[in-house]
């Protein structure tokens, strides 16, 4: 009886052991994995502030609705120096001009719907049917960047399927890609992570969200963070080349 307890006493005694192992364990993991991070950020950051010398190009696909709502259920558009603007080409101008950037518009062969369900029953097929639409203008130097936005409204939790045509099509191998996105509420969702799996050759950033309804007033904060990542210069902005498909 005396041998029972005592093995029990001895498996208890084990068992904490290892109980506590694990646990001090797994705060070292997840200590490395912070450092980690910040070590990848810094890179990061001194990355784009390399480039940063270099010219920038700031790419956009913006889909401003004729009824005045998007595809994640929110204003598409916004009224700035008498333009209606998309939300997504707005923040791509305002970049643009912060930045000395270039501007290139994703164009597709086929028009999209003008009306919200419409759009967002024809965003939902293409994102089903794994879809890459024809996109009808193409960059023609992109070898001349060596630092390009990439700014699209979120649909569906996921980039617009013309996007998947873009990165298709351009090897971003060596420069920096930085994306920008427009949503109703999902922030980026998993395109950072898709990007990075897209172009693996490229460094990308974690990039800026901006919630639909704040677009109108978002300016600040955009050039608050090209600040921050050593991109802003305040200078005139030019049009990419570019030929129709």
């Amino acid at each position: 009886m005396k041998k029972g307890i005592i093995t029990a006493g001895a498996l208890a005694i084990v068992a904490c052991a290892v109980a506590t192992y694990c646990c001090a364990a797994g705060h070292e993991n997840s200590s490395k994995g912070t450092a980690t991070t910040e070590t990848v950020s810094e890179q990061r950051t001194e990355s784009i502030a390399n480039a940063a010398d270099g010219k920038s190009l700031v790419v956009y696909f913006s889909v401003p609705e004729t009824d005045g709502v998007d595809a994640s259920s929110g204003a598409s558009r916004i009224l700035s120096g008498g333009k209606v603007m998309g939300n997504t080409q707005y923040v791509g101008s305002v970049i643009g001009e912060a930045t000395d950037s270039d501007l290139f518009e994703i164009k597709t062969v086929h028009a999209y719907p003008g009306s919200h369900k419409a759009l967002i029953d024809a965003a939902k097929r293409e994102i089903d049917s794994n879809a890459r639409p024809k996109l009808a203008t193409r960059i023609e130097n992109l070898k001349e960047y060596d630092v390009v936005f990439v700014g699209f409204p979120n649909w569906w939790y996921d980039m617009p399927m013309p996007l998947y045509s873009f990165f298709d099509e351009y090897d971003f191998s060596g420069k920096t890609v930085v994306p920008f996105c427009t949503h109703g509420g999902s922030r980026f969702s998993g395109a950072i992570k898709t990007i990075r799996e897209l172009e693996p050759r490229a460094t990308v950033l974690d990039g800026y969200s901006i919630a639909r309804d704040r677009v109108a007033g978002s300016k600040d904060g955009i050039l608050n963070w090209l600040g921050k990542i050593g991109m802003k210069k305040n200078r005139k902005v030019n049009i990419a080349r570019k030929s129709p498909l």
